[in-house]
């Protein structure tokens, strides 16, 4: 597909779903009633306005980092919840709260950033390293397992109950009861993240030749991995602090994309943030709309869509390395 028409047709997608993410809720409210007096539209302006815009500035960057990881690490099903870096920046935050009693925001992402950077770094290692897809995808499922296993001993250990069931309630994802203080701290990390990542689209290209091509072609591997471990650390770890865990999103939007942007990493890297804005900000509407007074949290809704992709490509995987 032609890749400006692609990016046309995609940024409409995300524009409608923004407008029915201000709309979708126990209380339908309508465009007409917008910039009025009408009681309602106070609903939108504080609490479905901000929800929106974090949800469409989480879903970009997630996607975004998904091709990017995709891309750098090799491996089609690198996702940042898959291999650990949501997880790790949520251990990060959490042991910003429980270990050294932070209340303070800017500590807390501070937090969930350096832990997603680690995490991140770590990952640029073991990419570097293993044997096959499926043995990397391994040791990013036992890092977000042990970051898992952490985050659940420093919430047992918390001296605060009220603490501890805000950050159960936190880890499970949602943005809910989100205001414009969460948004102004959050995005321009995100921001700065998501600029980063988008400058590694021509090493990304060279990379799919292999390291020694990519080094002959004046790509600097140093540089580029600095601008991948620090712009996925950002985008994910203010993405985290912000709503808590919410996976897949990186996985399944460049799948979905790929189709229709080609082979090239750098193609994929703007249509899988718009892609990722509009999954997240699709599924944020779908989950206020079901039955009863309470939300299912978004990071729950994420992981039950995600889940049977990630087999259903595992299992590909599989096949194609046996015939």
């Amino acid at each position: 597909m032609n890749r400006a028409l692609l990016l046309t047709l995609l940024a409409a997608l995300v524009g409608l779903l923004f407008a029915g993410s201000l709309m979708a809720g126990k209380i339908w409210v309508p465009a007409s009633v917008w910039f009025s007096n009408d009681p309602r539209w106070w609903i939108v302006a504080e609490l479905r306005l901000p929800r929106a815009i974090l949800g469409l500035a989480i879903g970009a960057a997630l996607g975004l980092t998904g091709a990017v990881l995709q891309g750098y690490l090799r491996n089609p099903l690198a996702d940042p919840a898959v291999v650990g870096v949501s997880s790790s920046a949520a251990l990060g935050a959490v042991a910003a709260i429980v270990i050294f009693s932070a209340s303070g925001p800017l500590v807390i992402f501070g937090a969930a950033m350096l832990a997603a950077c680690g995490s991140m770094l770590l990952l640029a290692g073991l990419a570097w390293r293993a044997d096959s897809q499926v043995a990397f995808i391994l040791a990013g499922t036992v890092l977000a397992s042990l970051a898992g296993a952490l985050t659940a001993f420093l919430i047992s250990i918390a001296p605060n109950p009220f603490a501890t069931a805000e950050i159960i309630d936190w880890i499970m994802g949602a943005l809910t009861d989100r205001s414009f203080a969460e948004v102004q701290l959050a995005l321009p990390f995100i921001a700065v993240g998501c600029a980063l990542l988008l400058f590694t689209g021509r090493a990304l290209d060279a990379l799919t030749l292999g390291e020694a091509a990519a080094r002959s072609l004046g790509v600097r591997l140093a540089r580029t991995q600095l601008l991948i471990v620090l712009g996925a650390g950002l985008a994910v770890g203010a993405s985290v602090a912000v709503t808590g865990v919410v996976g897949f999103v990186g996985l399944i939007v460049p799948h979905l994309l790929r189709p229709l942007t080609g082979a090239r990493p750098s193609a994929l890297l703007v249509p899988s943030a718009l892609g990722g804005a509009a999954l997240v900000l699709a599924a944020d509407s779908l989950v206020r709309l079901g039955p009863g007074a309470a939300e299912i949290r978004l990071g729950v809704a994420m992981a039950l869509l995600g889940t049977p992709f990630f087999l259903v490509l595992l299992l590909k995987m599989r096949r194609s390395a046996w015939s």
